[in-house]
């Protein structure tokens, strides 16, 4: 049986940072990553936008070079589950009927794409958007004549997915339960400019809309049946309706864990040398007033994975990252630096009809966030402001004229 001083699960922004941060503070020993997708380690982010609109090719959306992991001594086994964990004998049952024990273990597995469950939902030409392989099978029949969608969620994936598909001339409906795009990450200034975009730009915006049924004949789908009796015609169906975390076999082996597997401030989990880093890791935010969540963005994953590899070469550092996130549709690019939970104000700063604009949260008069759409300048100055739980006069943060960084 092989035997690695850390082995990781995942190879996506998590998986790939802890290798390059082992090695970057000093580790000399083995380094297994497994990985049930058949890529070396590529970005995520760019699969809604640049990739499938086809401006990336995925040699420029790779984290590194391959030969990057040999020559940093990293094994990569590629197209393999991690089955089973033994967190006594520490060691792991592959899906290739192999198994491997380990020394310190970084489950950086993330989540799989949260699969429809209305009827007609094994239908052919039903789409999700998580992994390369996704992504190419949605080319391939964009570029076979499909020309009319409907996209399930109006999320970050959702929109993104739909801006790409306008620039593909393609016909598009966005359906969303909720009454407002984009409704558990921004608050309702933002919600409604996005809207109005989309909409300017031809996207069928379907809101406070259920799905029932997706349609078929001759086994892929012809339509989507909404809960209020229509039905929406289509080619091809994309579901963004989130994710649920690759954490079973951790739970099965005993980690403490409801919503993804929980984690302490330095990415341990509740199993003896077992730690677990990015979009699967339930831990205490202290953006969040130190409430338990999990957050799902290339800045966590990356900064877990650092705060993980630092704990195994015995530098303990607690988990103290600014959340920040980012998402491009169309000509508008969104950033947002910190957490909107729990905010009881908003502030307007800028105009949205110029396209350039910030909404920045506030709790008991104390900034929490910050979404900022075509507006660096606001972002970089405002992420202190966050930092620091500034308490400034709503007022003056509406003053565009005055920079952020004045009003510290």
């Amino acid at each position: 049986m092989e035997h690695y001083d850390v082995v990781i699960v995942g190879s996506g922004h998590g998986g790939a940072q802890a290798a390059i941060a082992l090695r970057q503070n000093g580790h000399e020993g083995s380094i297994l990553m497994v990985s049930r997708d058949r890529n070396p380690p590529y970005e995520r982010p760019p699969l809604s936008k640049e990739y499938l609109a086809g401006d990336k090719p995925f040699e420029r959306i790779q984290i590194r070079p391959e030969q990057f992991w040999a020559d940093k001594d990293v094994e990569l086994r590629l197209g393999r589950n991690v089955n089973e964990v033994d967190p006594i004998a520490h060691e792991l049952g592959l899906s290739d009927d192999t198994r491997v024990t380990y020394r310190k273990l970084i489950w950086a597995a993330g989540g799989d794409a949260r699969r429809l469950s209305c009827p007609g939902c094994d239908l052919g030409g039903i789409h999700y958007i998580r992994s390369r392989r996704d992504v190419d099978a949605l080319k391939e029949e964009l570029g076979s004549g499909g020309k009319r969608a409907v996209i399930i969620g109006a999320g970050y994936i959702g929109l993104e997915a739909a801006a790409v598909l306008r620039k593909l001339d393609c016909q598009v409906t966005v359906v969303e339960m909720l009454d407002r795009v984009l409704a558990r990450v921004a608050g309702p200034d933002l919600s409604d400019f996005y809207a109005a975009y989309h909409r300017e730009q031809g996207v069928d915006l379907r809101l406070s809309t259920g799905v029932e049924t997706i349609e078929g004949e001759g086994g892929r789908v012809t339509g989507v049946l909404t809960d209020s009796g229509e039905t929406i015609a289509c080619d091809i169906v994309i579901a963004g309706i989130g994710i649920v975390s690759s954490v079973g076999p951790l739970i099965a082996a005993g980690a403490a864990g409801s919503n993804g597997v929980d984690v302490d401030s330095y990415c341990r989990t509740t199993l003896d040398d077992i730690y677990a880093i990015g979009d699967c890791a339930a831990h205490a935010n202290p953006y969040a007033d130190n409430k338990v969540i999990r957050l799902e963005s290339v800045q966590n994953a990356n900064d877990m994975a650092t705060c993980a590899a630092k704990a195994i070469m015995g530098d303990k550092q607690d988990y103290d990252a600014v959340p920040w996130f980012w998402s491009n549709q169309y000509d508008l690019r969104l950033q947002t630096v910190g957490l909107s939970i729990g905010h009881d104000e908003t502030v307007l700063r800028g105009d949205p009809a110029e396209r350039k604009f910030s909404v920045i949260y506030l709790r008991e008069g104390r900034v929490l966030a910050l979404d900022c759409v075509n507006n660096t300048k606001d972002y970089v100055q405002g992420r202190k402001l966050v930092m620091d739980r500034a308490e400034i006069d709503p007022d003056l943060l509406a003053d565009a004229s005055v920079p952020l960084k004045e009003m510290r």
